[in-house]
This record gives C-alpha cells, sequence and structure tokens, in this order.
C-alpha cells in the first residue's frame, strides 16, 4: 500500500474522452450514493465510478445508526423532545475544533434530512432501547449513542436520544438497506454505475477539476466532467498512511472498513491542492459494556488515576486510554457488581473485548498484581467508595444509576490497555471542506470543480472522544446530498 499522490493529467494531453457528464462520483458508499441520486434529482448527468464489484463500500457493512435530531417522528414518538438549537449546542461541545457552519446546517436540516431517508422507502421503528449500549439488539428505532448524559455535556445541552437504527435486527450490516434503497432510486433517475471501475487519477484544466482518468481491468479512459464528487472512504486500510497519521490504529486487533478504504479519494484531493484536517485522528474502541453494571466499577490508568466518567460513550473512554501513560487502563469492579463483559463477534474471534485479569480478596493485592504505585488505587477506591455511597461523583459527575460502591470483596480487574483489550476503529481525518462540500486549500480558497464527502471529507465527526454511533451514516448521507446538489448547480452554471 502506498501513501503516494497521484499525479495528475492535463486536459490537454488528453487525446479522445470516453463520456463527458456533468457530475463525476467516485464511490458509491452512503455518501457517494446520495450525492449521484442528488444530483440527478437536480437534472445532471451522473456517472458513478465503484471499484468494488457491487455498489455499498464500507456502509454496506454498518450497523445502521443515523444521528439525526431536532425533533424528528421518531423521538417525536417516543416522547424525547429535542431542537435544532440543543442538538448545534451538542455538538459544538463535543467537536475539537468546531466548523459551526456545518453544524447549524446539519442540525437545522436534521429532521428534513430524516423525512428524506425514509422516502428512500423505509422507516425507522418508532420504538426506543433504553440501555446502555453500543447497538440496539433488535429494531427499536432510537438510543442514546454519544455522550449527551455525560459530564460536562449534559450541563452544555438538553440530552435526547439521536441515534436512529434502520429496521434491522444485528449489529452489522443493516445500513445495507439504505444502500439497496439508494442503487434502486439511482437507476430510476439514470444514474449510470459503473463497478469494478476505479479512478486513478484527477483531470485538470488551469486550476479547475474538470474529469477523472479510470481503470477497469485492463481498459483505461477518461471522463469529462464538469464537476467531480470524491466519496471513496477513509484511509483505515492503507498501513502506510495509518503509520503516518495514526499510529495507534497499527496495533490494534482489527479494522472497520473494506478493502477500499485506502485514502485514495483523499490523495487524489490532495493532488490538485486540496488540504486536510485531523488525520491524526480516529474511531478508536474497545467497549466495556454491555453489561451496564460493570460501568459502576472504576477505570484507572497504570498509576491508580481516575480519568474519564466510567459512563461515556465507548469510544470516548477509549480515546482517553490513549492518553494515557502507554496506553493501559484496568476497569475496577468489585464482586456486587461483576459480570461477564460482552464478546467480539465470531468472525472477530469470538473473545470478551475487555479481557479479564484476574480477581483478588483485597485492594492491596490488585494493586501490587497490575503495577500500581502502592496505596494510589486504594486512595483512589476508597475516595469513590466515598461519595458514592452519599450519591456523588464530584471529579467526574457521573450518572446516579452508575455510581455505586465497589466496597464488597472480592475485587476483579478488566484489562483496557491498547494490545490487551480488543480494539478496532477507523480514520477519521479527511479532505477540508466547505458545507457544500467543496475542496478547500490550505488558504480556505475552493478547488473549483472538486467536491468531497463522506470519509474522505472532514465534516461532523472529528476524534474519538466526542464520537456519537450514526456520525459517520448521518453526515455522510447529510453532505453527501448537499456536496451532490452543489455540484449539480456549478455543472448547470457552466
Amino acid at each position: 500500500m502506498t501513501a503516494q499522490i497521484p499525479d495528475t493529467v492535463d486536459a490537454g494531453d488528453v487525446a479522445e474522452w470516453s463520456d463527458e457528464v456533468d457530475v463525476l462520483v467516485v464511490g458509491f458508499g452512503i455518501a457517494g450514493g446520495c450525492a449521484a441520486v442528488s444530483a440527478a434529482a437536480a437534472g445532471a448527468r451522473v456517472v458513478v465510478l465503484e471499484r468494488a464489484a457491487a455498489p455499498g463500500g464500507t456502509t454496506a457493512m454498518a450497523g445502521g445508526h443515523f444521528y439525526l435530531g431536532g425533533g424528528t417522528a421518531v423521538q417525536e414518538a417516543t416522547g424525547h423532545w429535542d431542537s435544532p438549537d440543543e442538538m448545534y449546542k451538542y455538538l459544538v461541545a463535543v467537536s475539537r475544533e468546531p466548523e459551526h457552519d456545518k453544524i447549524r446546517a446539519y442540525c437545522d436540516g436534521s429532521v428534513e434530512h430524516f423525512n428524506w431517508l425514509e422516502g428512500l422507502g423505509f422507516q425507522f421503528e418508532r420504538s426506543y432501547y433504553p440501555e446502555k449500549a453500543v447497538i440496539q439488539p433488535g429494531t427499536e428505532g432510537l438510543m442514546y449513542t454519544g455522550n449527551e448524559k455525560v459530564w460536562p455535556f449534559k450541563d452544555q445541552a438538553v440530552p435526547a436520544p439521536r441515534g436512529h437504527k434502520v429496521p434491522v435486527p444485528g449489529d452489522t450490516g443493516g445500513a445495507g438497506l439504505v444502500t439497496e434503497l439508494l442503487v434502486k432510486r439511482a437507476d430510476e433517475l439514470g444514474v449510470q454505475i459503473r463497478c469494478e471501475t476505479g479512478a486513478t487519477a484527477l483531470v485538470v484544466d488551469g486550476g479547475a477539476v474538470v474529469g477523472v482518468r479510470w481503470r477497469r481491468f485492463d481498459e483505461t479512459g477518461t471522463i469529462r466532467a464538469k464537476t467531480v464528487v470524491l466519496a471513496a472512504g477513509g484511509f483505515v486500510m492503507n498501513s502506510d498512511m495509518v503509520a503516518e497519521h495514526v499510529p495507534k490504529l497499527a496495533e490494534k486487533p482489527y479494522v472497520l472498513g473494506n478493502t477500499y478504504d485506502d485514502g485514495l479519494g483523499i490523495r487524489l484531493g490532495r493532488s490538485v491542492g486540496g488540504a486536510t484536517k485531523h488525520m491524526d485522528q480516529a474511531f478508536i474502541t474497545a467497549p466495556a459494556y454491555p453489561p451496564s453494571i460493570l460501568l459502576t466499577g472504576i477505570i484507572v490508568n497504570k498509576l491508580g488515576q481516575r480519568f474519564v466518567a466510567e459512563d461515556s460513550y465507548h469510544s470516548r473512554t477509549s480515546g482517553f486510554v490513549m492518553d494515557q501513560p502507554d496506553s493501559a487502563a484496568f476497569l475496577i469492579v468489585d464482586e456486587a457488581h461483576l459480570r461477564p463483559p460482552e464478546t467480539a463477534p465470531d468472525g472477530a474471534g469470538g473473545d470478551p473485548l475487555v479481557p479479564f485479569i484476574d480477581g483478588w480478596e483485597t485492594v492491596e493485592e490488585m494493586e501490587a498484581a497490575l503495577g500500581i504505585p502502592a496505596g494510589a488505587l486504594v486512595a483512589t477506591l476508597d475516595r469513590y467508595n466515598e461519595n458514592a455511597a452519599a450519591g456523588e461523583d464530584p471529579d467526574f459527575h457521573k450518572q446516579p444509576e452508575f455510581l455505586a460502591p465497589q466496597d464488597t470483596g472480592p475485587w476483579g480487574a478488566f484489562d483496557l490497555s491498547l494490545g490487551k483489550a480488543m480494539y478496532a476503529g477507523f480514520t477519521l481525518g479527511g479532505l477540508a471542506t466547505s458545507v457544500d462540500g467543496q475542496v478547500l486549500r490550505a488558504d480556505g480558497s475552493e478547488v473549483p470543480g472538486l467536491y468531497a464527502a463522506g470519509a474522505c471529507a472532514s465534516t461532523i465527526a472529528q476524534d474519538s472522544k466526542g464520537y456519537a454511533s450514526g456520525s459517520q451514516l448521518g453526515g455522510g448521507s447529510f453532505f453527501g446530498r448537499r456536496a451532490g446538489r452543489h455540484a449539480a448547480e456549478r455543472a448547470r452554471s457552466l
């Protein structure tokens, strides 16, 4: 695998164009599919190049969470009040570098986007899953999938559940329903989808992007396009790019992505001067729940110190683990609250995501066995237990339902350390874009004719600590639509 930036092709050197279109989309996952149908619905002639044998991309592997809010039909039906303003305040609070125009557009347009998604031909179930879990086990349409109820965010915006799941049971593949419906809509609108056909270079005329060089097996060609939308996924499968930008991802046992998440879209964008953002950030996680009772325990680093609210969304906790000395951490639970944790899917070995280390009759014995400085864990646990008994957590303000003294021996420890727990992840960095998906240079100017959406663009999800399940599908689909519409408008003006 390579991190090499492809060369561009000068339009004056193209002897023959295989096609001439208004909008050319590179990749048919959730973002590319939404871009294609939105551009076609606006009257554009659209071709999609998809390297795989069938459309879907990584979206087809996802469980099917869309992060939506502001008062959707599911929120209203299940009695959960929300508003665009509260959603906006929350997303700004969890963003490391909030792009206010994108967040504002996403929140203000969320209900309309929800309705548009259902208009593809399915319906989110009007039901709510109340437990703290990674994903609903059944077809429940709504649950909390972020840190809305976690301090400090619970004090910065009124909490509301926004994780809308497509009505498919299980934790993988549910989003494939949406891509299937997007393919159907694309066909109805006359979009041409060319599978097993990959983009190899962008064609430029002066400073503008005017086409794409493609390859299909031994056949090559060049398409003239008034606008190009890059929607080719992230770079988690590119070992060179991962080693360069997010080396901790190279230390986890497995990745979340498909073969073609090799950073091609990002590299194509960079070939014409596109800037990138948050390339050193990734979603990385080894969930310590379910069962949620484990979160009544404490999570400490190798110095015996707490460093995160244990009731955080799992990737927030994991993001803070990455910051600890040697990325090492332990979940400490007493006998009264200890339960076996969730196991990995069979395809990933079926082992516990967070391995159990051992149990000890005294905290002092546990402290010594874990290599924690003498007295440190004892002091931390004593302080936690005293406050929890009073229903308080002045250090991290954990929710009352997860506050319980851990004072009934023996005590057990689970290993949350990188390299020990079964961490999985994907990249979050991508091309810098405008609110309409235009690829931007480092000085903020746009690259004429070029757009990006989905995992090869930087939009709402910026790091593991602020992530919420559904951010990728929600943001990819929403900003994919905006990119497709704007690309069609630009093509019409040329």
